[in-house]
């Protein structure tokens, strides 16, 4: 007789990442998806600490990004103005970039704003390029992983 195994497959520490940009809806919609997800069982990974201007990402966030299932983006209007955000996001586009695994909500913004990185996307870049601009491709970067994300079908929702 055959003797069969199962073989437990890890499909990470976390199921859902949430990114979004603390000041524009920890207090209101992301704070409101992050309860519902956890009431459904759902294990999400939220950072909550306030974070200084100007700090790079802590290893543990990005062991926390690829440790996850799969990624929620709450891209609000002031997204693109933290580089915190898009150094994340850059880090999410990297390990996730696969069908289903990232999933964006357009949130008071709309997907051609991100893509194109214009109205208050275009004017936090315009801050980033004087910023970096001896590091063009960190902004290459952040501006690709935008562009990716913006063509994922996703949800667009306003606030009310």
């Amino acid at each position: 007789m055959a003797s069969t195994s199962i073989q437990k497959v890890s499909h990470g520490k976390y199921d859902v990442f949430l990114s979004f940009r603390g000041e524009d809806t920890r207090k209101s919609f992301t704070g409101h998806l992050y309860a519902a997800l956890k009431n459904k069982g759902i294990y999400v990974f939220r950072d909550d600490k306030e974070l200084e201007k100007g700090g790079s990402i802590s290893p543990e966030l990005l062991k926390a990004i690829e440790e996850s299932r799969i990624s929620i983006i709450v891209l609000s209007k002031n997204y693109a103005s933290s580089t915190w955000c898009l150094d994340e996001l850059a880090k999410i586009v990297e390990c996730k970039n696969r069908k289903d695994q990232i999933l964006p909500i357009f949130y008071d913004v709309e997907p051609t704003v991100v893509r194109k990185q214009t109205a208050s996307f275009g004017e936090a870049f315009a801050k980033h390029e004087e910023a970096f601009r001896n590091n063009v491709e960190k902004v290459q970067t952040w501006r690709d992983a935008l562009k990716t994300v913006a063509n994922k079908s996703g949800w667009e929702l306003k606030d009310r």
